[in-house]
């Protein structure tokens, strides 16, 4: 470090008594340690167009005693181009970005020198674009769980998919708690791992239905691609994408993903790949992997479609080029969590709008379906196994056989349209029943649902012909 200063005529101001400083001292090894990682030596350093500013980016005009650090501090040095993020970790160790402070509290006459394992840099990181996005409940949760060091590393690669205020607000509210409570809750440190991946994935490499695995251990994130381009992680969108940072990328969510097992995860975990790309090709993934949603799935195996294929003269991929085929996977869930104890014979509604029938002579049938593996629970529903898949009637499955009303695009993030070749009136409704729009069609009606929630929703058509009932899908 001494060369560095001579060299950019910078040891005249550090020894000017005059002055009040903090000095952040890399050591040798610092010095090393980044000519390494930037693939020069120490020349190389010397040679840096920004070493003057790198310099002045390790000290503060003000003595900063370590007693005197507090954990998230955000403090100005004498480089203007950014600041220090400084953690004070629970067992009080002391970290300016990503650099531990190794020897504290070196007096001399015109301030403190702090010794550094690493070399500071004064890019933009990830943590950064959080700071000057005004996501202030993220930083505060970063700093809680002691996260600043890793994610302010400027020669990390991370991509960060970042959940606003609105949405942290909405977490907490959800769960009852308070803002502390969710700062002091034992899983921040993982929660918000779930949501970094260790490398840098821009939106347009997203592809539908990949599953990625992020810093968390404890469970993988389920992207979606839209035909209309929106990009899901878990039930999450992806409201701003693409923000850059030196040390990788930020996607903004409005939502926040939790770890937690759901009725997807049942699925990959049981090895339905069918069953999990058609829910991934229907983009159903956001819908069900909703951790505070409910459902209860019957889950046809790979042999199920198998069979299907074969009965429908297909394959797989005809399967999944099926123009109906959300509307065949809805037929397969109930809204709220029923337990295989809670079934009775008779008709139970799914979320396609259509009944399914249980029987319990014999053990427990959906339909003609056999369920072979009952009460696999997750933390948003139950899934039951089954060994067919479930069919509709083809009059509301098939939507190339509805020649006198069209419904698009379905999922959609903001309007549906409706045409049709004769007068009808429409209801839109949750899964309870509750009506939220309503109107008449006599050739077309356009309805906005940007307001609604994601999810799945069920719209009835009433007209002269009779009644029909349509899975919606809000992303």
């Amino acid at each position: 470090m001494e060369a560095a200063l001579i060299q950019e005529n910078l040891v005249g101001a550090l020894q000017n008594a005059s002055a009040t400083l903090t000095v952040f001292a890399p050591d040798d090894n610092a010095f090393t340690a980044l000519a390494n990682a930037l693939n020069t030596d120490i020349d190389g350093l010397l040679a840096l167009p920004n070493l003057d500013d790198i310099l002045k980016y390790h000290v503060l005009g003000v003595t900063v005693p370590s007693a005197a650090v507090t954990n998230g501090a955000v403090v100005n040095p004498l480089s203007p181009t950014n600041t220090l993020k400084l953690t004070k970790t629970a067992l009080g160790s002391v970290y300016v970005n990503q650099a531990q402070v190794i020897t504290a509290d070196l007096t001399v006459d015109n301030g403190v020198v702090h010794v550094i394992n690493s070399v500071v840099l004064p890019y933009e990181t990830v943590v950064d674009v959080a700071i000057d996005g005004g996501f202030t409940s993220l930083f505060a949760a970063l700093t809680k769980a002691e996260l600043l060091p890793v994610l302010s590393n400027p020669l990390g690669t991370f991509t960060v998919f970042a959940p606003t205020n609105s949405a942290i607000d909405s977490l907490v509210s959800a769960l009852g708690i308070t803002l502390n409570d969710l700062l002091n809750s034992p899983i921040l440190a993982d929660v918000l791992k779930y949501h970094v991946l260790v490398n840098e994935v821009a939106s347009t490499q997203v592809t539908n239905g990949v599953i990625v695995q992020p810093v968390s251990t404890t469970n993988t994130l389920k992207l979606t691609k839209t035909t209309t381009g929106s990009v899901y992680v878990n039930q999450a969108k992806v409201t701003t994408a693409d923000l850059p940072a030196y040390n990788g990328i930020v996607h903004v969510l409005d939502a926040v993903v939790l770890p937690f097992e759901t009725v997807v995860d049942v699925a990959i975990d049981y090895n339905f790949t069918t069953l999990t790309s058609a829910v991934a090709k229907a983009e159903l993934l956001p819908v069900l992997t909703n951790p505070f949603a409910e459902f209860t799935v019957f889950a046809p195996t790979n042999t199920a479609f198998d069979n299907l294929a074969i009965a429908l003269n297909t394959d797989l991929n005809g399967i999944l080029a099926l123009p109906n085929l959300a509307d065949v996977l809805t037929y397969h869930v109930v809204a709220g969590t029923v337990l295989s104890t809670d079934l009775v014979a008779g008709p139970v509604a799914t979320v396609n709008g259509q009944n399914v029938t249980i029987s319990l002579t014999g053990g427990v049938k959906v339909n003609d379906a056999n369920v072979t593996t009952p009460n696999v629970t997750s933390q948003n529903g139950v899934v039951h196994v089954i060994d067919k898949v479930l069919l509709p009637s083809s009059s509301s499955i098939q939507e190339s056989g509805l020649t006198d009303i069209k419904i698009y695009p379905n999922p959609s993030s903001d309007i549906i349209n409706l045409i049709s070749k004769e007068p009808l009136r429409f209801e839109l409704t949750d899964l309870n029943g509750k009506i939220i729009f309503s109107g008449d069609v006599e050739t077309s009606a356009t309805v906005n649902i940007t307001n609604l929630d994601s999810g799945l929703y069920l719209l009835n058509l009433y007209s002269q012909k009779g009644t029909k009932s349509l899975p919606i899908v809000k992303n």
